[in-house]
């Protein structure tokens, strides 16, 4: 059985991600209260997988959390799309009207700023984690108190969903990497679909550096998905980039590759894996 480190806790956004990932398989989740830990655990632990979001749709990139990607031994042999919707969630037996408080991760509140508009009675309240607000009205037994939370994380805790959908945007995904120690990656590479890959390279503040390897790219019909500029902490007017690509024909993106190697330093390969198809609405 796989471990798979998570950040969260049990029900979790994280965790029904990698289920999905992992559906062929059984897998444990070992639940990490932040990100630093969830690189940490898989820092003392080379055999432990893990998952962690790195983009969203409407909150955008998570920055910190290409650092600690590109400061670890972690390399990506996978990747999984998630769409977010949120439940509001009761004990059993209380209908919608008789709720005063909804308690969520902030970020889970703003997606679901309509809904909670169209509610202005209801008192909101800031918790750390989506499915522990969940946990929490679960375990301390409180009425008229509901959690904005994921379905996954109502059923788990044995809440009843009094309402499903409440985000305001349903075009709401996450994009979640699949993550193993830099020598477990080779096991779960498959050159049959593998089509796309996570590139870190670092170039200097000079006219036309990143357009030059942009070009090499395009001419070797490389599609770019994805770009992040991370300024490099006491090297001033020098930049990382992180980029994903994709591609139909491996050998064109080797080509790619070494043909963008000598436009930059550091360059690095940060995992070649199956592009994840977009989930459906």
């Amino acid at each position: 059985m796989e471990q798979i480190a998570i950040q969260g806790i049990a029900g979790c956004y994280h965790e029904t991600a990698a289920r999905r990932y992992f559906s062929d398989r059984q897998i444990e989740v070992l639940p990490c209260s932040s990100f630093d830990l969830l690189f940490d655990r898989m820092t003392a632990d080379p055999a432990l997988l893990g998952i962690a979001a790195i983009e969203n749709t409407i909150a955008g990139s998570l920055l910190p959390n290409h650092e600690l990607l590109q400061r670890s031994r972690a390399r990506i042999v996978g990747e999984q799309k998630l769409r977010i919707s949120h439940v509001i969630a009761a004990l059993p037996g209380q209908s919608l009207d008789e709720i005063r408080e909804v308690h969520s991760h902030p970020i889970a509140l703003m997606q679901c700023g309509e809904f909670l508009k169209s509610r202005p009675a209801l008192k909101v309240v800031e918790r750390d984690d989506t499915a522990g607000s969940a946990r929490e009205i679960a375990e301390n037994r409180l009425t008229a108190t509901a959690a904005i939370c994921g379905a996954d994380a109502a059923e788990l805790y044995g809440l009843e969903i009094l309402q499903r959908g409440i985000e305001t945007n349903k075009h709401n995904f996450t994009r979640f990497l699949i993550l193993a120690d830099v020598n477990r990656a080779a096991e779960f590479l498959n050159p049959a679909r593998t089509n796309k890959a996570s590139l870190l390279f670092t170039l200097r503040h000079t006219q036309g550096s990143l357009s030059k390897v942009l070009t090499v790219l395009s001419f070797y019909d490389i599609n770019l998905t994805k770009i992040q500029s991370l300024p490099i902490i006491g090297r001033e007017w020098e930049y990382q980039f992180y980029v994903d690509v994709t591609f139909d024909d491996p050998v064109r993106y080797r080509q790619a590759v070494d043909a963008a190697r000598p436009l930059t330093s550091d360059f690095r390969i940060l995992g070649e894996y199956a592009e994840c198809p977009n989930p459906e609405i």
